[in-house]
């Protein structure tokens, strides 16, 4: 993968005006893989509910934030905990060749999947040959 169409960046220096982005957050891993039409991103985020991801481009940047759901049998509240809850946040510098626009994103067994097309123009195209 070429380091210009995504670089990783550290979602705590990004914005810091937004108050949950001062917490503290756990980096989740995530391999990147690049063929001729785009990217694949696979975060890890074991715990994080649908509801609890958020996915974000603002500019030139993939947001990628989630919460761990806490598991509490129903009807009872914890009154002391010695764990907390985690956070994840990581940030992604995209390139000028990647189409923010069309990005996929499925959430399956604590796997984040984002599949990023590369533009039109960035993508191999074949020259048809013709005969004279």
């Amino acid at each position: 993968m070429s380091n210009n169409d995504v670089q990783t960046r550290n979602a705590d220096s990004s914005s810091p005006s937004e108050s949950s982005e001062r917490t503290p957050a756990l980096i989740p891993r995530v391999d990147v893989l690049e063929d001729d039409t785009g990217i694949t991103l696979l975060a890890d985020l074991p715990g994080v509910p649908k509801d609890q991801l958020v996915l974000k481009v603002e500019g030139d940047t993939l947001l990628v934030e989630g919460s761990v759901a806490p598991l509490t049998p129903d009807k009872l509240e914890a009154t002391y905990a010695e764990l907390r809850v985690p956070r994840y946040r990581r940030g992604f510098t995209l390139s000028r060749e990647l189409d923010a626009e069309h990005i996929d994103a499925n959430l399956k067994d604590g796997v984040l999947r984002l599949r990023i097309p590369k533009q039109a123009h960035a993508q191999p195209r074949r020259i048809q040959i013709q005969s004279s």
